[in-house]
């Protein structure tokens, strides 16, 4: 597979500034919104040494942030398998917020 350019965007990674979690990890999410950046989630398109391209990322809070980077444990009522629904569910309405905004736009989509 040839090596492609990294889709990397500040206007992506700007926009998460203030806005809420995407992911909400129940028992884990601390709602700051002081605390959320682009978390950016394992794809195809990361590696060592490289993060993943800013289109596979969520707006996450620091403490969604650190569970999903297995910084800190999983709540107990959860396993790690809970992970990927998380991600897929945080990346789905980051995008949707994305759109919201006007940084994102899809052809026909209003």
């Amino acid at each position: 597979m040839l090596k492609r350019q990294r889709i990397e965007s500040q206007h992506i990674r700007q926009a998460a500034r203030g806005e809420s979690c995407t992911v909400e990890i129940l028992g884990t999410c601390n709602r700051d919104p002081a605390t959320v950046v682009l978390a950016h989630l394992p794809d195809e398109s990361h590696g060592m040494a490289r993060k993943s391209d800013d289109i596979s990322a969520a707006f996450c809070c620091s403490s969604c942030h650190d569970v999903l980077d297995g910084r800190a444990p999983w709540p107990d009522q959860f396993e790690a398998s809970y992970r990927e629904w998380y991600m897929r569910r945080g990346m789905a309405r980051t995008w949707r917020r994305l759109v919201e905004l006007g940084v994102v736009t899809i052809k026909g989509v209003k």
